[in-house]
């Protein structure tokens, strides 16, 4: 595994976090691989129509990231883990969780395949 393909897969993930990217539908489309399934904080899953028609209605999030660790699990199957806070729009309280996220390489373009939010206590050194 290369430093550029880890510097890769955060750049793309950093993207779906951007208020821009959650705002456009074309851009999600994009990174988002149509047999997506993700796992939310919340408990409940979505697949890819639900994140095309949920993000862009709301009002984006304060997100921060930390930590990657990048796993190759195959040839074209990688697994981005970090640290992330987050601070919903109108809330007062910070939310904390660890993120899991498989990236697929789809011709010369990844894509996000699952991700998985798993609510934690806040970290050590916050």
């Amino acid at each position: 595994m290369t430093v550029n393909l880890q510097d890769e897969i955060i750049a793309l993930e950093m993207d779906l976090l951007k208020p821009e990217i959650r705002r456009s539908p074309s851009a999600l489309s994009r990174l988002i691989s149509d047999d997506f399934l993700e796992f939310g904080g919340s408990g409940r899953s979505f697949g890819k129509e639900e994140v095309l028609s949920r993000l862009p209605q709301e009002t984006p999030p304060t997100f921060s990231a930390r930590d990657f660790t990048l796993r190759e699990l195959s040839g074209t199957v990688v697994q981005l883990l970090y640290k992330s806070t987050m601070l919903k729009a109108g809330a007062e309280q910070t939310s904390y969780s660890l993120r899991s996220t498989l990236w697929q390489r789809k011709g010369e373009n990844w894509q996000m395949l699952f991700h998985q939010g798993t609510l934690c206590p806040p970290f050590d050194d916050e």
